[in-house]
């Protein structure tokens, strides 16, 4: 089939514009072997990590669509977890900005991220309220725990017990006993949403941080051992009276409830520490030593705490019992020890100290902290504004001092960038938002120049590209010169917000319209200040076109004749240039046209409006030639590629899409964006497109040499959509697992399909290569002699493998953290041929671990069908055997592999003290001979 128009493929080819995303948290990171000066932030679906010394990006962790919403480095630094909006958790490594391990199990976004303390295991907590353990070593997930009503909002693994604390915004703390699987303790003394926890003084105390200004503390003490149930303590634990006390029974069933499962911990409420802010806790964290507690809520404040040591606060008791005795003494006149003793108690206060208030630029979004080990406190907040902010104290002063060490802010603007302009050499962009202009160069994607200005609404370059114009919400024209980058005029334009801008084609001047009704034309001249010698340029108004209504938009026709001019009342009217008078009046959209554009021939106006629709209209006759439904939001922005009848609109449903003016056909859509797109532009050569949205990034496009097939475009956003189908599907329940509070950990996924596809197609491939085989016994005994059996041109391509081992490699393909998922939506028809060729590679002491674990998963949840089978009897019997003695040679393997490497290091080691110390007898053999030189030459001059 030829291709009657051809169409060229538009992808993404950069981010920029963007410091640091918000929905995601900030982290310090490990990076060429520095702590404290690496900070990993997320970036829309991207990972930027950040030097703070110098203020550039080092490294980018490249993510696919999702955005990113939550970072976790791993305790031994080389990894760094990534959980995204979809549920995905992807594992970097920071050595090679690799990610290698990705596991799916949530259905919503991750929300919280911890590892263990030696980084072999990893929680993860999401918006789907459930709890996943994943072992990062085997690369797969352990279990799930569910028990929370609403989003999870923090986990934390403690280093000493096997038990992960989880919070969640359905006002529970609740402790999981990790070895059982089950939550054993809730703690329910908060009224509204948990936004953070801690815990802080060697795992005896947890913070809690909710929708109010306390902080609240919790005593934890563990049970060392079972205690013996003659103890007074045990019964009272228990809610059996004492024979001597005797206790009513409302007070036995009360303590019952409070202390139903404390036989691995209790936790009892020991306070609270007042936040100076009123509202909710945003983020309440430690650093890794958890010696300084830090948090903040919705404004720039970042509330610190020191967090005493055991020996810290003992000496802090001894100095209050001394003056609480001198005081006794004065008193009385005589010692009483003993009652000072019981008077002075250690309180909240005296084992958390509040140590300063660190005020950012603007309001905190997220924080880290790292204590090096010379004592100084290092700060890095992620600010709302597209800010990164670092600071550093000593927690050990009198009065700490907060220094701001350094500033990312060059990266990108501090608002949503609201108009776009390409220069017409197509290398520079000019961007501007609320606050600043920049000038991006298209090559590098650096900010080249910076200058501050009002609310920006529109822009363009002047001819030439030396100036610049911006039209603001003030209904301002400001006039900057690139060279030196200073404001040259401002001219008041407008009464009203400067809605557009448009040039004229012979380059003499421009149009602008604006909410005062009125469109005003203006020519460029050079004038001559009083000050300066030589002339610079400047701008003159014309002419006036008052009009009934705002003006939203202004276009001018290639050839200059004619003036298009959208208006608050849905309509768009067509006047001629020379003399101002009406043309044709467009009418149709049922809401306001926001944005339009004509071809370059001047044959065609497309208008975007707030009512979703773009129309397309003949400028000869002003008649509608189709109406198209483009976004599934506002249209915001419209633009003709250059030379052609294609165009490009974008919509606040984060969608861009270029369609064709003349077939009336929908050509492609480039997603990116993660919020509203507000404008685009496009070079004047046609290759590149940028974009800005609420999000905060701009993002660049290039046109391919790829061409587009319509067709084609069609099927795969159809396989798009089943894909998203099959993901959004009810999981498959697993045979014999009851509806408690922990499940399997993965998900089924479009890759967990697909991956149980291969088995059984490579199974099915085994049954027939096992038939065809017998066959051929069976012709070659009638023939009484061999004839060549055809080989299958699969296992040819596998360089002849037998049908076995193809299976076997096709299972070793899956990957490991979709193993279980693909078992278990396997039929059960496949499982018997699978359990057989198990035991035959078993026998052979192939692949022993995950031959093990896929057979184990699938005995759990065929169980029933597997032991009522008679036919599987013998088969099972036979793993059985081969299973225990495969599984001990392989721990016999390991156990001599370990001891081996303990020899080795035992025998590094003694090496290194040896020459250690033989390094240490020679230096001091060489100043013993220094010494004596020395001597002797004194003895020599007397």
């Amino acid at each position: 089939m030829g291709l009657t128009k051809q169409y060229l493929r538009y992808t993404g080819a950069a981010l920029f514009g963007v410091v640091a995303s918000q929905k995601g948290n900030i982290v310090y990171v490990t990076l060429r072997g520095e702590k404290g000066r690496y900070v990993a932030v997320p970036a829309c679906e991207h990972v930027f990590i950040w030097d703070t010394r110098k203020g550039e990006k080092v490294l980018i962790l490249q993510g696919q669509k999702q955005e990113v919403t939550a970072l976790c480095p791993s305790p031994d630094g080389l990894h760094l977890a990534v959980g995204y909006e979809d549920g995905s958790i992807h594992v970097f490594s920071l050595l090679s900005g690799e990610g290698n391990v990705t596991f799916n199990g949530h259905k919503a976004a991750v929300t919280a991220l911890r590892y263990d303390e030696l980084g072999g295991r990893l929680a993860s907590g999401s918006k789907d309220t459930d709890v996943i353990i994943w072992d990062v070593i085997n690369e797969s997930g352990l279990y799930r725990l569910k028990g929370h009503k609403d989003a999870v909002t923090q986990v934390v693994l403690l280093k000493e017990k096997n038990i992960l604390v989880s919070s969640g915004k359905d006002t529970l703390v609740k402790w999981w006993d990790l070895d059982t699987q089950h939550c054993f303790k809730t703690l329910v003394g908060h009224r509204t949403e948990v936004w953070g926890l801690a815990i802080v003084s060697d795992e005896k105390l947890l913070i809690t941080g909710s929708a109010d200004s306390e902080l609240r503390a919790w005593d934890i003490s563990y049970f060392q051992e079972e205690p013996d149930p003659s103890e007074p303590e045990y019964k009272k634990s228990k809610g059996l009276a004492d024979h001597t006390g005797g206790s009513s029974e409302e007070d036995r069933t009360e303590d019952q409830d409070e202390t139903e499962d404390e036989h691995i911990l209790r936790c009892v409420k020991a306070g609270s520490v007042m936040r100076e802010g009123r509202d909710r806790v945003v983020n309440l964290a430690t650093d890794r030593t958890g010696r300084i507690l830090a948090c903040h809520g919705t404004d720039s404040v970042l509330e610190v705490f020191y967090v005493l040591s055991e020996q810290e606060v003992r000496k802090k008791i001894e100095r209050k019992m001394k003056k609480a005795r001198k005081k006794a003494k004065k008193r009385s006149g005589v010692e009483e020890e003993e009652e000072c003793d019981i008077i002075v108690e250690c309180s909240l206060q005296d084992k958390i100290q509040r140590l300063t208030n660190i005020k950012a630029s603007s309001k905190i979004k997220s924080f880290d902290l790292i204590l090096s080990p010379k004592g100084e406190l290092k700060a890095t907040v992620m600010l709302q504004n597209n800010i990164i902010e670092s600071y550093s104290l000593n927690p050990r002063a009198q009065i700490p001092q907060v220094l701001q060490v350094s500033k990312i802010t060059i990266g990108g603007h501090r608002s949503d960038v609201r108009t776009l302009a390409f220069s017409s050499d197509n290398i520079a962009i000019l961007s501007a938002a609320a606050e600043s202009v920049k000038i991006w160069n298209r090559s590098t994607l650096q900010c080249i120049r910076t200058m501050a200005c009002e609310y920006a609404l529109c822009s363009l370059f002047v001819p030439g590209d030396r100036q610049v114009i911006i039209g603001t919400k003030t209904g301002k024209l400001q006039l900057f010169d690139l060279a030196s980058g200073i404001l040259l005029e401002t001219i008041d334009a407008h009464d009203g917000g400067l809605w557009s801008i448009c040039p004229s084609s012979d380059q003499r001047g421009f149009v602008t319209g604006g909410a005062d009704k009125c469109v005003k034309f203006w020519e460029f001249e050079l004038v001559k200040d009083k000050d300066s010698v030589q002339k610079r340029l400047s701008v003159k108004q014309t002419r006036i076109l008052q009009l009934d209504e705002d003006v939203l938009c202004v276009r001018y026709s290639p050839n200059q004749k004619l003036l298009a001019v959208a208006l608050l009342d849905c309509t768009v009217k067509i006047f001629y240039t020379d003399t101002l008078k009406f043309f044709l009046s467009l009418y149709g959209h049922k809401l306001p046209v926001l944005c339009m554009d004509i071809s370059y021939d001047g044959a065609l106006i497309a208008t975007g409006s707030a009512d979703r629709n773009v129309k397309i209209w003949g400028l000869d006759f002003g008649d509608c030639h189709k109406s198209l439904f483009a976004h599934d939001d506002s249209v915001m922005f419209l633009q003709f590629v250059p030379k052609s009848h294609l165009f490009f609109t974008a919509g606040k449903d984060r969608k861009i899409k270029q369609w064709d003016a003349d077939k009336f056909e929908h050509i492609q859509t480039l997603e990116g964006h993660h919020q509203e797109v507000w404008c685009l532009a496009l070079s004047p050569n046609g290759d590149f497109l940028v974009s800005s949205s609420h999000d905060k990034s701009l993002r660049l496009w290039e046109r391919t040499r790829e061409p587009i097939v319509l067709e084609e475009e069609r099927e795969m956003q159809r396989e798009m959509e089943y894909e998203d189908s099959v993901a959004k599907e009810d999981q498959p329940m697993v045979p014999g697992e009851t509806q408690g509070e922990a499940g399997l950990a993965g998900k089924k996924t479009i890759e967990t399909v697909k991956a149980a596809e291969r088995i059984m197609e490579a199974i099915e491939l085994y049954r027939e290569e096992t038939a065809k085989l017998e066959q051929h016994k069976v012709i070659c005994r009638a023939a009484g002699k061999e004839v060549p059996l055809p080989v299958n041109p699969i296992l040819q391509a596998y360089g002849n493998i037998s049908p076995s081992a193809y299976v076997l490699d096709v299972l070793k393909k899956v990957k490991s953290s979709e193993l279980e998922e693909s078992l278990l939506v396997l039929p059960f028809s496949y499982v018997p041929d699978l359990l057989e060729l198990f035991n035959q590679h078993l026998q052979l002491g192939s692949e022993v671990e995950l031959l093990c674990r896929a057979l184990l998963f699938l005995l759990r949840i065929h169980f029933g069908r597997i032991t009522t089978n008679q036919l599987l009897v013998k088969v099972m019997e036979d793993l059985k055997k081969t299973t225990i003695s495969k599984v001990s040679q392989v721990r016999d393997v390991l156990g001599f592999n370990m001891a081996g490497l303990q020899f080795l290091k035992k025998e590094i080691e003694a090496k290194d003290e040896v020459t250690f110390f033989a390094d240490a007898t020679d230096r001091f053999e060489e100043k013993k001979r220094k010494r004596k030189k020395k001597q002797k030459m004194i003895l020599a001059m007397v």
